[in-house]
């Protein structure tokens, strides 16, 4: 496991450093072939709140799977737990989903087990503001074609509400969003 630290608010010390590797290490516990892993920091203040600190994690599997977790705490060590632990459920959920029940996908019409390697990158670059808006973050990513199910799957790992996707049949790009009623929807270009 390949683990980057970044503050965007100080330096990230070695005790904190220390600290959130020891606690991202017991992930492999649970969950082999973890990759990549990129943890931002910072720490804010806001009106009503006060002070505190935002930890955000991107975990990157080699098959292409991606986590992600957010927390915020006054404390760093704390908001470091609860992405531990935040982290630990979805690797058990998504355990539950893959490993014990089985990933079946369809091609051609015929219903086939299908086990797919990917890649994934993050990147992150941020604008002064000025007062105009702009775009304050960019996200480019190397992804693989996947099935509806499995963009589902992904977004719901994520904790997203949308996700963009190339389907594995048609080799267009698909959007597949989560509706007010809990289902899901799929948006499907058509060409004219």
């Amino acid at each position: 496991m390949d683990i980057q630290i970044k503050n965007r608010t100080g330096k990230v010390t070695e005790r904190q450093r220390a600290y959130i590797e020891e606690k991202l290490h017991k992930l492999e516990r649970y969950l082999d072939g973890i990759g990549d892993v990129c943890v931002d920091l910072a720490k804010v203040q806001q009106r009503g709140i006060g002070e505190h600190y935002i930890a955000q994690a991107t975990l990157q599997m080699p098959q292409g799977t991606i986590l992600r977790a957010e927390e915020r705490d006054p404390d760093l060590f704390a908001a470091v737990d609860a992405l531990h632990d935040s982290f630990q459920r979805q690797v058990t959920r998504y355990k539950d989903r893959h490993f014990r029940r089985g990933k079946i996908r369809r091609e051609g019409g015929e219903v086939r087990a299908v086990n797919s390697d990917g890649d994934q990158a993050d990147t992150q670059d941020g604008a002064e503001a000025n007062g105009d808006p702009q775009i304050m973050r960019t996200k480019a990513f190397a992804y693989k074609p996947m099935y509806s199910d499995e963009a589902i799957e992904q977004m719901e790992l994520l904790g997203h509400s949308f996700f963009v996707f190339t389907d594995a049949e048609t080799q267009t790009v698909n959007v597949v969003y989560r509706r007010r009623d809990g289902n899901y929807g799929l948006i499907v270009p058509e060409t004219r």
